[in-house]
């Protein structure tokens, strides 16, 4: 093979690469500067999603929406019910309850919290489904799997920059549907209600 093939196949392969990663999230909402992406998981039915927004708000202002986990429950998409179940340290364990139409059963998930700090004053919040930490609740699927994070970065002017991302299987058995809208509404109505929240005088 020429030097000349060789360089062109693989401009190819470098090419098709990044189309293959520019392909990964896919923008599906972008409003109210709030963007939201979905992202297809292999092995999965389910898509993950990931909300950007930036935020006119104090950085201790979002991470105590964020600590005062009952609270939170107001702002975060179907939520009904949220709890926290132990701390220690920088892990810390809850408990959601989640509203779903009818005929669908509610869910609940226990989550650990990985809290992380940067240099630069970002702090990441890395969410772990653990279903078995609790026993099952009469009248809700509890939610197999979830993997996801927070993260808020600050940036000059007084913004935040937050990304709400999260993948996870719901268990039992939902619509299509149901699951299709989930993905979509989940990351901007809880954003939504986080800047209405966190922007107020």
């Amino acid at each position: 093979m020429s030097r000349l093939a060789r360089w062109l196949l693989g401009a190819l392969l470098i090419l098709g690469l990044a189309q293959v990663q520019a392909a990964e999230w896919r923008l599906v909402k972008d409003e109210a500067g709030i963007r939201v992406y979905l992202q297809q998981v292999p092995g999965s039915s389910f898509q993950a999603f990931r909300g950007v927004t930036r935020l006119r708000a104090d950085m201790s202002r979002l991470l105590a929406l964020q600590e005062d986990v009952s609270g939170a429950c107001a702002w975060i998409h179907a939520c009904s019910e949220q709890k926290l179940l132990g701390q220690q340290g920088d892990l810390s364990w809850t408990y959601s309850r989640f509203h779903s139409p009818w005929p669908v059963q509610p869910r609940d998930s226990v989550l650990q919290i990985t809290t992380e700090r940067a240099a630069d004053g970002s702090v990441t919040r890395i969410l772990h489904g653990v279903a078995d930490y609790l026993p099952p609740q009469p009248g809700f699927v509890r939610i197999s799997k979830v993997e996801g994070y927070w993260t808020l970065r600050p940036h000059p002017g007084g913004e935040v920059e937050v990304i709400y991302q999260v993948h996870s299987e719901p268990g039992g058995s939902v619509p299509a549907w149901l699951a299709r809208s989930f993905v979509v509404d989940a990351p901007f109505n809880t954003l939504q209600a986080l800047r209405q929240l966190a922007e107020q005088p």
